[in-house]
């Protein structure tokens, strides 16, 4: 039976992690701040929506609940490290054994229990080695592009973020994905369309004044 200290000692560390998931909330996207978007995400934006995408998936071949974990958990060491992106020149290795590192110091803070399964996840998603862990890769690409075309939508400037698109290319595989990644590509494509009909007509009536004003 655990003794008050021992309960007063799991409550001061529990708060301790309690503090560092809130970091979180504070710490932007990287790739949206280079972009140089306005109000650009924080890192726990971006996983909520990474979980609601796993509690919608209707394949019965995954663990649902699984996904939904690996979702809130896969970039959890972020609220030591920051979010690293691919423009900061770390190499992967370096990056893994900074995060590693960030999460084994997180995950101390819990019971023994919890801390076998928190840092469990995290390696499961690191090393891709499950169903669930492949799946919620796919949800991290996903919700990076929708919430790129959130941004273009918001700012007015359809295209502007292609090069987030681009590096998706190929590396969806799951139907559930599938499906809404073609809705969201019909949206767009829409919207890039719009772009293009409002720059044709512009150039038309400039060709137009042009034409009236030399005769």
């Amino acid at each position: 039976m655990a003794t008050t200290m021992e309960t007063t000692t799991g409550m001061i560390n529990m708060l301790q992690f309690m503090k560092f998931i809130g970091q979180l909330k504070r710490v932007p996207r990287t790739g949206w701040v280079y972009r140089e978007v306005q109000k650009p995400e924080s890192v726990s934006d971006h996983m909520y929506r990474m979980a609601i995408m796993s509690m919608t998936i209707t394949d019965p071949t995954v663990d649902k609940n699984r996904c939904i974990k690996l979702a809130l958990v896969h970039d959890m060491a972020e609220c030591i490290v920051g979010d690293i992106a691919p423009s900061d020149n770390i190499s992967k290795a370096e990056k893994h054994r900074r995060e590693e590192e960030a999460m084994k110091h997180i995950s101390a803070l819990l019971p023994e229990g919890l801390k076998q399964e928190m840092y469990g996840l995290w390696e499961e998603y690191e090393n891709q080695s499950s169903a669930e862990a492949r799946l919620v890769k796919e949800f991290d690409l996903l919700e990076m592009i929708l919430q790129a075309h959130e941004y273009e939508e918001l700012e007015g400037t359809p295209g502007r973020l292609q090069e987030f698109f681009d590096s998706t290319e190929g590396r969806f595989q799951h139907p559930d994905v599938l499906q809404l990644l073609s809705s969201l590509n019909k949206e767009r494509d829409c919207h890039m369309s719009k772009k293009d009909e409002a720059k044709d007509s512009g150039n038309s009536q400039t060709t137009g004044g042009a034409s009236s004003h030399s005769s």
